[in-house]
């Protein structure tokens, strides 16, 4: 198969850094939600800053029925949009392979009730912060772990091919022939770190690490974690990096390398801005995995229960003002 043209589906910071990159190698596509957005990449192109300064040219539609056919759809939407996302996609593009780039676990699942695509799994560690609708701000050059969904219908060289064409971008990737060690271990670094950013209001600083004394933040990431490994290991999952190293060492590299280390993760961004959090898909996920295989989570499931307490309280306090005027 020969991967030429590639529909970027979602233009978030993430699908920007995709699309931007990957416009230099291939025919780029992008489906965005808002029309406004589309009109703005098609008007300005798109900008990438940061780690990698480049400018490109691309074709963006809010229709989906407006796009051309293409080989690769990299899914970039986040988890609680995929649903709404899928639905856009339904029936057309019969012959594409989509990638899931949702954090957490279950996107391949809902989007093959969709569709007969071939399936390719992905994680990602890289970030950027969009700074308009046609600017992106490329943050962390971090690497897009992927490998064939194993019900998907695609092969580890279909996989490798998307690998080779992402680093021909000038993107970090690695293709695996089974990706959920690593899917897994991102799991855990997500339910941890994410959670308790989203409950503290925290980026992801050194105190995550921290566990010199007793009230201090790193023992419960790292207790966290160890719930998060317990459940893995009676699922058969064996973690391909140690998720309380990669907490370790992201907060001491970025000390060493930029100063202290103060990245903002995703699910705070999400409650900053109230808006619904990736909770269900991350930390809910570890939770019914230990249902699953009979290994409690009483960490997980108290921090997945106080985040969807916290998105209620949002729609309650807004519901507020109205029911009191009715009164």
């Amino acid at each position: 198969m020969s991967i030429e043209r590639v529909c970027v589906i979602g233009a978030g910071a993430i699908g920007s850094l995709y699309a931007g990159h990957l416009a230099a190698v291939a025919d780029v596509q992008v489906l965005t939600r808002r029309e406004a957005h589309a009109h703005a990449l098609n008007e300005e192109g798109l900008r990438v800053s940061g780690k990698s300064e480049r400018h490109a040219r691309l074709r963006a539609s809010a229709d989906a029925g407006d796009l051309d056919d293409f080989d690769l759809g990299i899914i970039c939407t986040k988890a609680p949009d995929l649903e709404q996302t899928a639905a856009r996609l339904e029936g057309r593009f019969p012959a594409a392979t989509m990638m899931t780039i949702q954090n957490g676990l279950g996107a391949e699942e809902l989007l093959r009730r969709h569709g007969s695509w071939k399936l390719i799994s992905a994680v990602t560690f890289m970030s950027g912060h969009r700074h308009g609708d046609a600017h992106v701000e490329y943050e962390l050059d971090t690497a897009t772990w992927l490998g064939p969904y194993a019900e998907g219908g695609a092969t580890y060289e279909l996989a490798r091919q998307i690998c080779d064409l992402l680093l021909s971008s000038g993107l970090v990737a690695e293709a695996m022939p089974d990706l959920r060690p690593a899917q897994w271990s991102k799991l855990l670094f997500n339910s941890a770190v994410n959670a308790v950013a989203a409950l503290t209001d925290l980026p992801h600083v050194r105190e995550f690490a921290g566990e010199r004394e007793p009230a201090d933040l790193g023992h419960l990431v790292h207790d966290l974690i160890d719930e998060g490994r317990r459940v893995a290991q009676a699922a058969g999952i064996e973690l391909h990096e140690d998720p309380w190293e990669m907490n370790v060492r992201a907060v001491s590299v970025g000390e060493t390398q930029h100063g202290e280390y103060a990245h903002l993760p995703s699910m705070l961004e999400d409650v900053r801005a109230r808006r619904r959090t990736e909770i269900d898909s991350i930390t809910g996920a570890v939770v019914r995995e230990g249902v699953r295989v009979g290994v409690p989570t009483p960490l997980h499931t108290a921090l997945w229960r106080l985040v969807r307490g916290m998105e209620l309280s949002w729609e309650r306090n807004a519901a507020a003002p109205r029911e009191e005027a009715r009164a």
